[in-house]
């Protein structure tokens, strides 16, 4: 008998429900991985499950192995950690990362999983993704040694940009967040917090990852002249305005994108995107980033528990979904 499988499948925006699926065994050069754990990315995945992924956008944001077509029914998401069954002889018994949807059992090839170092447990591997975003706008941005640098924004992304830079040397980094609950986040991971109206301005740096318009005003607000905003945030199919007149110009003030579709040309040479999400698994290591994983539930569970993601009901940072023993 063939493998069987149950997967994660958004019906129609809004609603979603588990599927069963039928599995072809691994051919040479391909792995079949039971999943672990895989984790919800809190802002891109419940854009998609709003129905909110502007056409334009369609190719753009479709997932390595995604199935079905936005805007529903699709099979999306893309931060799973599994075990490899069966393959090459050594890979088989290894936890892997695999940018695969929410899904029990799958079939890729090889080169799609990536090994999960010995000194990562499987469940804080599945915030390679989002370290890995981290680690592209660090090359994007570039900070120096004595930087005064402001991360607007303590969602996911953002807290793997300050839990980063907490490591470099000389370096003032305050996580700035409307929520007064991020700031025991922030004190986990070793950086400094503020609410935005109490934020130290002056900054050389600003990263943002808010998704919010206020959030992207604030952070010129706190370049110091000549200061350079690192743009995270992904706003859909929503517009943004900004006070580009005032003093953006006299200030000299620069806006930067970072989107870790492309390798940022800093990091490009030599690097490719499987090493630069090996380094963001070796960067797990870190059990700081444990405060990142905010909520837990079972695969089955998370029909309903998308809907909560989705509207705000289920606060937090990374939710993470567990898989049962097959």
């Amino acid at each position: 008998m063939k493998p069987t499988a149950r997967s994660f499948w958004l019906r129609s925006p809004g609603q979603g429900e588990i599927r069963e699926e039928t599995l072809s065994g691994p051919a040479e050069g391909k792995v079949m991985v039971r999943a672990l754990y895989s984790g919800v990315s809190r802002g891109t995945e419940t854009l998609v499950f709003r129905g909110s992924v502007p056409g334009n956008q369609y190719a753009a944001m479709r997932a390595p192995f995604q199935e079905g077509e936005f805007p529903a029914p699709v099979k999306y998401g893309y931060l799973s950690v599994g075990r490899v069954e069966e393959g090459p002889d050594e890979l088989v018994g290894r936890n892997v990362f695999c940018l695969y949807p929410h899904q029990s059992r799958y079939v890729v090839p090889a080169s799609a999983v990536t090994v999960v170092p010995e000194s990562v447990p499987a469940a804080r591997a599945v915030l390679a993704g989002t370290v890995e975003t981290a680690v592209n706008a660090l090359w994007d941005a570039a900070p120096l040694i004595g930087d005064r640098i402001a991360v607007v924004g303590g969602g996911m992304v953002g807290c793997s940009v300050a839990a980063l830079l907490a490591r470099y040397p000389g370096v003032r980094v305050q996580l700035v967040d409307a929520d007064p609950a991020r700031a025991d986040i922030a004190r986990a991971l070793g950086v400094d917090f503020a609410l935005p109206g109490e934020a130290l301005g002056e900054c050389d740096l600003v990263v943002h990852a808010s998704a919010n318009e206020q959030g992207l005003v604030r952070s010129l607000e706190l370049l110091a002249n000549e200061g350079t905003v690192i743009e995270l945030s992904w706003y859909g199919d929503r517009r943004v305005a900004l006070p580009l007149g005032e003093a953006f110009h006299s200030r000299r003030l620069t806006i930067r994108s970072s989107q870790v579709g492309t390798v940022s040309p800093a990091g490009r040479p030599g690097r490719t995107y499987a090493d630069r999400l090996a380094l963001a698994l070796e960067l797990l290591a870190d059990a700081r980033f444990d405060a990142l994983v905010t909520g837990e539930c079972a695969f089955e569970e998370l029909p309903e528990v998308m809907p909560k993601l989705a509207n705000g009901e289920l606060p937090g940072l990374c939710y993470r979904v567990r898989y049962a023993a097959e």
